[in-house]
């Protein structure tokens, strides 16, 4: 199963590709979408859309993992990245794409085995679980592998649950 995993934002967004087979994961690229600041906002939603598209049309993935929204702080950021996020599922759906929604805990609690986990701990188990020599930059872009590994991991469960194993 091809996974594409993405932290959503609409100044940087991170993307990252796995390949999952049976407990095994395989990099398949990585990096992030960046948007102008200069550009108007609509602008800005119009080049994430493109570059979507050429990332799904590029690697064709079997389903896109994404971050659950949260914030309780920022609402302007919030209502900008939720635009964006909207953007972003709009191009996986619009190219039948299967869409996964997982949030900050449910990401740690895969990654690290404990909900609470902090950053640094979550990305130095990404670098650990795809065999890399670093920890991937930007955090969004480490963000988006550990989003694409947690819907590995209960994809799992899921093939699980439905065909009734406890």
């Amino acid at each position: 199963m091809r996974i594409l995993g993405i932290d959503p934002g609409y100044a940087t967004i991170g993307y990252g590709i796995i390949e999952y087979d049976n407990f095994h994961f395989k990099t398949v690229a990585y990096g992030a979408i960046t948007t102008s600041p200069d550009k108007l906002f609509p602008d800005r939603l119009c080049d994430i859309y493109s570059d979507m598209q050429t990332l799904i049309n590029n690697y064709k993935p079997d389903c896109l993992s994404i971050e659950k929204l949260y914030f309780n702080t920022n609402t302007t950021t919030a209502i900008d990245v939720a635009q964006a996020r909207g953007v972003i599922l709009l191009s996986a759906r619009k190219s039948n794409v299967d869409i996964y929604e997982y949030t900050p805990l449910q990401v740690k609690q895969s990654i690290t085995g404990y909900g609470r986990a902090e950053k640094h701990q979550v990305m130095e188990m990404v670098k650990t679980l795809l065999q890399l020599n670093s920890v991937p930059k930007p955090d969004d872009t480490a963000d988006a592998l550990a989003l694409a590994i947690c819907h590995g991991h209960c994809s799992g469960c899921l093939y699980n649950k439905f065909k009734g194993v406890k």
